[in-house]
């Protein structure tokens, strides 16, 4: 075979791949992107909780191929800490990092959704969540708040419980 002949089907053969290559190429960089704000109810000091909220952010950038960046800000730089259920509600912020429990008023349901006293661990949670309909239930409980909630981070069981009075002994809890 001569030379040319060899360098142009070379060539053509390399045109074709790169033309497969093209069209089967996502079209990731014909896509929007968005960037959201995150406001959470834990001050700047509660790091792990803060923490989550801040891994969560990143994760969506990596995984989002930088498409969707959220901005995360603490309990108060942008909505007052227990504003952060009402800011999305309405649409004024895109989402928020919180505890359930602190929406009792609105639903008395929601407490059950977070760490109560006596309650399961972070792993029962989990699985309750996704394997015993707890996702489906809490989605319900949010849905006339025109929110979607997600599990995100868990401190795990609360220890003790919500009392009136003191508790020094076992006879104490008759009639709690």
């Amino acid at each position: 075979m001569d030379r040319r002949k060899f360098l142009g089907k070379a060539g053509a053969t390399l045109a074709a791949s790169a033309a497969v290559t093209l069209t089967k190429a996502p079209n990731v960089i014909a896509q929007p992107k968005f960037q959201w704000r995150l406001v959470t109810s834990w001050p700047p000091s509660f790091e792990i909780l803060n923490g989550t909220a801040q891994r969560f952010a990143r994760q969506v950038d990596e995984m989002s191929g930088g498409r969707l960046k959220i901005q995360m800000y603490t309990a108060g730089e942008l909505i007052p800490p227990l504003g952060v259920f009402d800011a999305v509600s309405n649409g004024s912020i895109d989402a928020y990092s919180s505890g359930p429990y602190f929406w009792a008023g609105k639903e008395p349901a929601m407490q059950w959704f977070c760490a109560v006293p006596f309650g399961l661990n972070a792993q029962g949670m989990y699985s309750w969540f996704y394997q015993g309909g707890g996702l489906k239930l809490m989605e319900e409980a949010y849905q006339p708040f025109n929110l979607v909630p997600r599990p995100g981070g868990g401190t795990g069981a609360q220890m003790g419980g919500w009392f009136r009075k003191k508790i020094n002994t076992i006879a104490d809890y008759k009639g709690l």
